[in-house]
């Protein structure tokens, strides 16, 4: 007789018979193959791909839910989503919407690129759908952490603890940019890694921004949460970037008149003073002056800290026990206050020499190597996105893989912002990099970028399609992987004297033979 497969979708679940079946089958399929296989819950056959034509980073998010318009409730979830597939909440894109659809995931603030927006959307498509997302409490710091399944120290939910060893500024004095080059120690971590993998740390809140957003709600720094300080919560556990809509509800209900009006609207998303992206935890309380909140009920208003994920820019095969990062410190100014990146001012600024820390392997979503070393390979990494190809370069050294290796890199200036030149240098008198192409965007009178010295040398870069190569981006999935990509199709278009559309199809189809690997983020 056999067996009846138990439903992943519980009964209680607030849909239909209909949305229940579907579920069913697509969780399985994304989420337990081999738990639907044994249990006998057939698979979902997968999307066709002009059904995800929102899985595209470069997609407005407005665009993307419009595209996914009448799908079931996952396609609408993932559409929400940044599309960039980084693994940073722990899944994939579509992983990730299953898992909300499910009630397998009740956090809604994982997708760190789709920030307040994506957060928004998810809430608004859950509650749509009839189950409410978990409150605000639940999702602060002193809820259990998920549990995962995967090996301790390989997912967010169960890190282990690395040592910092050092950094060091890969930019010269004049830059406009300060870049570190960054090492941990592995070593009784029990972690290791393959290039193309990313490293996620668990960084602390500037300490002088915490003491500010303590003085702004008036709260002794000593205030008991839980079994912890308020300052020690706000510090280590707590996100204090973008202001969340949760902190806006708080505050209208300690205010009153047009600022009860205008705490209410940025609540519900809207922008009445044309200031909303700007306004962090700190600026949002510095624009509602004199609050109190209790520090309980402002504590839970706000998100948890989230881990940083950043491509790893060593290999193990050379640099045994150890990893490191290559890390833009960010730093902006708005209004008369700077802003900081709360990971990169912390790996840059201020953790220290032998300390210990939280962290966790994030293993590569379609980012490798190609398994024959004699495979051609053409890498594209401007600014930070050289880190998993210098890792690229030094794995397949130390390996002794003997494929042709072409690498595109560019900066604002060669003088000041040529990443490991004596690395790559090395590796071209070795003829371990059989070319180079460089773009500075500030050396001259017009700006040239990567996508530029791609069109130049065209003819080339055709030849080496032609013969297997295999090609990989890392860097700024909006505009700079964008531009590379219609780089490449125009390539293809004219080189081969062919329709755009039949370019764009040969480009998709290195991309699903998986000889076309994107990290971006």
């Amino acid at each position: 007789m056999p067996r009846i497969a138990p439903p992943l979708v519980p009964d209680t679940a607030p849909f239909s018979e209909e949305q229940r079946a579907w579920l069913n089958g697509f969780v399985a399929g994304l989420i337990a193959p081999d738990v639907a296989a044994a249990a006998g819950v057939a698979a979902p056959a997968p999307e066709p791909e002009e059904e995800i034509a929102w899985h595209d980073p470069t997609i407005p998010l407005d665009e993307r839910m419009k595209l996914a318009e009448g799908r079931p409730l996952p396609l609408r979830l993932m559409a929400a989503m940044a599309q960039q597939d980084c693994g940073q909440c722990g899944y994939d894109c579509r992983k990730y919407a299953a898992a909300i659809a499910s009630g397998q995931e009740t956090r809604l603030n994982l997708c760190a690129p789709g920030e307040k927006p994506t957060a928004r959307a998810l809430k608004t498509l859950v509650e749509g759908a009839g189950a409410a997302p978990a409150p605000a409490a639940e999702a602060a710091p002193a809820a259990a952490p998920k549990k995962s399944a995967k090996p301790l120290g390989y997912a967010r939910e169960n890190p282990v603890e690395a040592k910092f060893v050092s950094r060091r500024r890969l930019n010269k004095a004049d830059s406009e940019k300060s870049t570190y080059h960054i090492e941990f120690d592995l070593s009784e971590s029990g972690l290791d890694y393959v290039v193309g993998d990313s490293f996620g740390v668990f960084p602390s809140n500037d300490p002088e921004l915490v003491d500010q957003v303590i003085a702004a709600i008036h709260a002794p720094d000593d205030f008991p949460i839980a079994d912890k300080t308020l300052r020690e919560v706000l510090m280590h556990e707590i996100a204090l970037g973008a202001a969340p809509d949760a902190l806006f509800e708080l505050i209208s209900y300690m205010v009153g008149g047009e600022r009860r009006k205008l705490a209410k609207a940025l609540a519900k998303g809207d922008d009445p003073d044309g200031d909303a992206k700007t306004l962090d935890v700190l600026a949002a309380l510095e624009k509602f002056p004199g609050i109190r909140p209790d520090p309980e009920a402002f504590v839970e208003s706000l998100e948890p800290l989230q881990p940083r994920l950043y491509s790893i820019s060593s290999s193990p095969k050379t640099a045994p026990g150890r990893l490191t990062l290559t890390v833009d410190h960010v730093r902006y100014l708005i209004g008369e206050r700077v802003r900081k990146g709360v990971a990169s001012s912390w790996l840059a600024e201020r953790i220290m020499p032998g300390a210990g820390f939280k962290a966790y392997v994030q293993k590569a979503h379609n980012f490798a190597l190609p398994a024959d070393g004699s495979t051609p390979i053409v890498m594209c990494g401007p600014g930070t996105g050289i880190a998993p190809f210098r890792a690229f370069m030094h794995e397949r050294v130390a390996s002794g893989a003997n494929g042709d290796m072409w690498l595109f890199f560019g900066h604002q200036r060669r003088a000041a912002d040529f990443f490991y030149e004596e690395e790559i240098e090395d590796f071209q008198a070795r003829g371990a990099l059989k070319k180079l192409s460089l773009a500075w965007s500030r050396d001259g009178e017009e700006k040239t970028y990567v996508q530029d010295r791609m069109r130049e040398e065209a003819e080339e870069l055709l030849a080496w399609f032609e013969r297997g190569a295999h090609f990989y981006i890392c860097g700024d999935a909006k505009r700079m992987a964008a531009d590379v990509e219609r780089a490449i199709v125009d390539i293809f278009e004219e080189g081969k004297k062919i329709e755009r559309k039949e370019a764009q199809a040969i480009v998709a189809e290195m991309k699903k033979a998986g000889r076309y690997q994107a990290d971006v983020y």
